[in-house]
C-alpha cells in the first residue's frame, strides 16, 4: 500500500508543478531530455539503491522494497502523464480557424496536407497533423469543435517525438 499512495502523492505533486525533493529535478530533466518517463528513472535508481541495501540489510527486505518501488513508479506514471504525447489528426472542410487557434493559443506546429478527399460525400478536406501534450486536449477540442464541429479527429498516444517539440514548463 506504502508504494501506491506515495505513487499517487508524488503523481499529483509533480503534475500540479510541486517538487517532492530527492531525485524529482533530476528525473524531470532526464525526461526531457530523453524522453523516459519520471516513473521508469524512478525505478532504476532506486533498484541500485535497493541492490546495495540488500547486502546489508538482507535480500528479503531488499525484494519487499523493490516491489513497493515498482508499484511506486508505476501509479507515478499512471497519474503524472505531462511527459506522454499525443498525435491529433483532423481532417477538416475549415482548417484555417483550426491552424489558427493552434499556433496562436496553444503554440504548436501543424503538418498541413491540401487536396485530401472524403470516401463517404467525395468532399474536398484538408488532413493537419499536430503533437500535443496530454494535458492540451481539452484545449485543442475547444478549437476544433468551435471551428467546425462536423470535424473527423483521430487522437493516438506517441512513444517518441523527434525534431523541434516544444515541452511545456513543468517545475
Amino acid at each position: 500500500f506504502g508504494g501506491t499512495i506515495n505513487g499517487i502523492g508524488t503523481g499529483f505533486a509533480l503534475k500540479n508543478g510541486i517538487s517532492t525533493g530527492g531525485l524529482d529535478i533530476i528525473g524531470i530533466v532526464i525526461r526531457q531530455k530523453t524522453g523516459t518517463s519520471y516513473g521508469k528513472f524512478n525505478i532504476l535508481v532506486n533498484l541500485v539503491i535497493i541492490a546495495a541495501a540488500g547486502f546489508v540489510f538482507g535480500w528479503t527486505r531488499a525484494l519487499y522494497s523493490a516491489l513497493t518501488i515498482f508499484i511506486n513508479g508505476r501509479v507515478i506514471d499512471s497519474v503524472y502523464t505531462q511527459h506522454k504525447k499525443m498525435q491529433v489528426m483532423i481532417v477538416t472542410e475549415h482548417p484555417q480557424p483550426i491552424i489558427d487557434g493552434i499556433q496562436n493559443k496553444m503554440h504548436r506546429g501543424i503538418t498541413i496536407i491540401h487536396d485530401a478527399e472524403g470516401a463517404f460525400g467525395h468532399t474536398e478536406k484538408t488532413v493537419l497533423i499536430t503533437i500535443i501534450d496530454r494535458y492540451d486536449m481539452y484545449d485543442i477540442r475547444q478549437i476544433i469543435t468551435q471551428a467546425d464541429p462536423y470535424a473527423f479527429v483521430s487522437v493516438s498516444e506517441v512513444e517518441k517525438v523527434y525534431g523541434r517539440f516544444k515541452e511545456q514548463e513543468i517545475v
